[in-house]
């Protein structure tokens, strides 16, 4: 469709390409501008040095070189067994300046005061924590003389608690034992204290000029003076009333301009899909094992988030057993989710391989080299990476640590070393992809116009892996927030989701089932309204990370917008079951196109109302940190990108194995098994637990729905232990029947039977489809 204008759907995904990019790199510039000053000292009124700017860095890096944010979490980022230290650090602070004050004025501890007594107390603490009494021209932040009393009490209770652990709570001993950043555990400890007092210092107190924290008030904290901003409860409403507004429009426009994918086949006559004369090539053989590899990665990253969900109900005890020292919960935390990565991103990288000749129509000489040496790289750093996080996090590696070790920021937490080599990885993936389809890239402009796109997305995976490399440990916390999200939102939830939908329409038109124009213009339409909203939509990640307003608006508005193009990913899910219910018994892509449609309903459900549930602001502000978002986690992680990627495998096998090598029942239990055992994390535990924890929140601030008193609350309690029933759904009935049907595939592949473009034409002639259909 050509706007009047003349302007094609194609260069209005470019406008909105660079129009959102241009805003995120906007933001950014306003967050760097407006983010929380790091005090070159911070002095007691009488002169004396609390702390200093370089120890709040040093505890930046001791609570990155330690993996903390895989046990607890710093404004609202990370993990949930532990507290989040900056709600936690900004309730002591509190309670222990109201004793300290009442002891000054009365003699008597708080408690003991009279109602009117402990009201002026009160309010006098509000005032202590709201002042911002930093002078930006001497670099100095002067502390109370009762702040100042109160860092002392503060760092005491740190080294407490990170000396002898918190068995029941998942946090081994000795922790500061071996550290990189101090000479001792009472340095270490001191210097880890003001990192997170000058996290609840930011959320505290006001920005100069402003009756707004750093934090935008976050957390909810009524003791504290922080409760919600009115610009949090206005752009929520805001956000709800542009998504009614737009997504009327949006599917009207989808409609009259018929983006939707259009068959290639006369209605009636199904074509017969003739597996074995699809062309087999060398390099396409290979892709199997990087399923298989990708299936025990799977398994290993399932079977650590059993035992994480184990560890909430008995901390360091595992049925009795404590492994703490061997495996302690942080570490355990960080391959969970860097396994979840790495299996995922296997199975992109093997569709991508897979697909490349069949879109160029030849494959390159040694090609199958360098699909092998990718392989080994990718468990290279896969292994290596693993090895180096458990050491870094046990202080093993000295200075070392952010190179081989844990990196400290969740989801990218590998060493920087491994990252580069990761990037490498890509590269070269990059090159094999690309040297294979360059023919392509010369055909006809209607053939090129998806392999145009193709490219384009391939390229766009290590583009925003980059990111990355932006944040090293002396990186100010809001800004390596900011970089973090472009990784996790931009990359993982962005680019390879442009990614899958280019090849997904790419694999249609090769089964004969959509025409090629149509397929080019429908996910052109859906890139547009994909990057409209899920570029600039990053923002509701930056509410309470020390970035100003700006992105309460942004960010709200168009992660509102993000549920439109999920909501036309369903309506494609309906066209998909028609597909599968007109192809009959004998379709041979029945197990992915059922993962498709569970692709379509977690993209609804688990990304889409979830994560709507928990983006507007006024619901962020007091949930953000609980259940709610991992439950958000798990339903699009998960059940989007991982049942996604599972069923690009599933393709992918069912062309290169015999009839007899692709294991059908196996696969159809790990369909059930999967969805049934994600469903039940979802409503047996994380959902309830999330709204109990929300409730808790705005009841009595966010610091208490974060203590273990809450998770040892009898009801959350016992749906943590119910946890357990749908971890054993999902890993038993799921994952192993899916392992064990990939590892089988590796026993039965079709031998290698590679046919070059000249002869594929004459062959499309006898018996379309082959590898693309011939209507246009």
């Amino acid at each position: 469709m050509v706007a009047r204008s003349g302007w094609t759907i194609g260069r209005v995904l470019l406008v909105t390409t660079i129009l959102g990019f241009s805003v995120l790199l906007f933001g950014g510039y306003t967050i760097y501008e407006s983010k929380a000053p790091i005090p070159g000292t911070a002095r007691s009124e009488s002169g004396t040095v609390v702390f200093s700017g370089a120890d709040v860095m040093a505890g930046q890096a001791i609570y990155q070189e330690h993996g903390l944010m895989d046990w607890g979490s710093v404004l609202g980022h990370g993990t949930y067994f532990g507290p989040d230290f900056t709600a936690e650090m900004l309730h002591r602070r509190v309670l222990l300046l109201r004793d300290t004050l009442a002891r000054e004025r009365f003699q008597l501890g708080y408690a003991e005061l009279r109602v009117e007594q402990q009201d002026a107390i009160a309010a006098e603490v509000k005032r202590v924590v709201k002042t911002n009494r930093y002078d930006a021209a001497t670099d100095q932040l002067t502390l109370s003389a009762a702040d100042a009393t109160v860092f002392t009490q503060l760092a005491a209770a740190v080294q407490e608690r990170f000396t002898h652990g918190e068995d029941a709570r998942g946090l081994q001993r000795d922790v500061l034992a071996q550290c990189a950043e101090a000479t001792s555990v009472a340095e270490a400890a001191h210097r880890l204290t003001a990192f997170f007092w000058w996290t609840s210092w930011l959320a505290g107190a006001t920005r100069h000029g402003d009756d707004k924290t750093y934090t935008n008030n976050w957390p909810f904290d009524p003791d504290a003076g922080n409760v919600s901003s009115t610009s949090a409860m206005l752009w929520s409403a805001v956000s709800v009333g542009l998504l009614l507004l737009f997504l009327p429009l949006v599917v009207l426009a989808y409609v009259r301009g018929k983006y939707r994918m259009e068959d290639a086949y006369p209605e009636g006559t199904f074509p017969k899909q003739e597996l074995s004369w699809l062309p087999v090539y060398p390099s396409q053989r290979k892709t199997l094992k990087y399923f298989v590899t990708a299936g025990a990665l799977f398994l290993l990253q399932a079977m650590l988030g059993g035992y994480l969900a184990h560890g909430y109900v008995e901390g360091n005890s595992f049925y009795g057993i404590d492994l703490s020292t061997v495996l302690p919960f942080n570490v355990a935390k960080t391959w969970h989710l860097q396994l979840a990565v790495f299996w995922i991103a296997t199975c992109w990288l093997g569709l991508g391989i897979y697909v490349a000749p069949l879109i160029g129509g030849r494959e390159p000489k040694h090609q199958g080299l360098l699909v092998d040496v990718l392989w080994g790289a990718l468990v290279v750093v896969a292994l290596g990476s693993l090895a180096g996080e458990w050491m870094g996090v046990h202080g093993m590696l000295g200075k070392a640590w952010w190179l081989l070790g844990h990196s400290g920021w969740e989801i990218i937490e590998l060493g920087m070393i491994w990252k580069a080599l990761l990037a490498v990885g890509f590269g070269l993936w990059l090159f094999i992809v690309v040297r294979a389809v360059k023919d392509a890239l010369a055909s006809d402009h209607e053939r090129k116009d998806l392999v145009r796109l193709f490219v384009i997305s391939a390229v766009s995976i290590p583009a925003m892996f980059a990111a990355s490399f932006l944040i090293t440990p002396g990186t100010h916390l809001t800004m390596a927030d900011y970089w973090r999200w472009w990784i996790i939102h931009l990359w993982v939830e962005g680019m390879f989701e442009v990614f899958t939908v280019v090849v997904a329409a790419i694999l249609f038109v090769n089964m004969g089932l959509v025409t090629r124009l149509s397929a080019a213009r429908a996910v052109k339409f859906q890139l547009v309204i994909l990057l409209g909203s899920g570029l600039i939509g990053t923002g509701h990640h930056y509410y309470w990370i020390g970035a100003d307003d700006f992105w309460i608006s942004m960010g709200s508005v168009f992660s509102g917008l993000e549920v439109i193009p999920l909501t036309l990913l369903a309506v494609e899910a309906v066209d998909q079951w028609r597909t599968m219910k007109t192809a009959g018994a004998d379709f041979p892509y029945k197990h992915t196109f059922a993962f498709l449609i569970a692709v379509a309903f977690w993209n609804m459900f688990g990304a889409g109302v979830l994560g709507f549930l928990i983006n507007l602001p006024i619901v962020n502000y007091y949930e953000h940190g609980s259940f709610l978002t991992a439950n958000h986690g798990h339903g699009a992680l998960m059940g989007v990108f991982g049942m996604l990627a599972l069923a690009l495998a599933l393709y992918c096998v069912r062309n290169v194995v015999t009839e007899r090598g692709f294991a059908a029942k196996l696969f159809r239990l790990s369909f059930w098994g999967l969805n049934v055992g994600l469903m039940g994390m979802i409503v047996v535990t994380l959902t309830p637990i999330g709204i109990m924890q929300l409730v808790e929140s705005a009841n009595h601030g966010f610091w208490s729905a974060r203590t273990l008193e809450f998770y040892r609350n009898p009801t959350v309690h016992t749906l943590l232990w119910l946890r357990m029933l749908p971890d054993m759904v999902f890993i038993g009935l799921g994952v192993v029947p899916m392992l064990a049907g990939l590892a089988w595939s590796l026993r039965h592949m079709r031998p290698a039977t590679p046919i070059e473009e000249p002869v594929r034409r004459e062959l499309r002639k006898l018996a379309p489809p082959l590898a693309e259909t011939i209507h246009g």
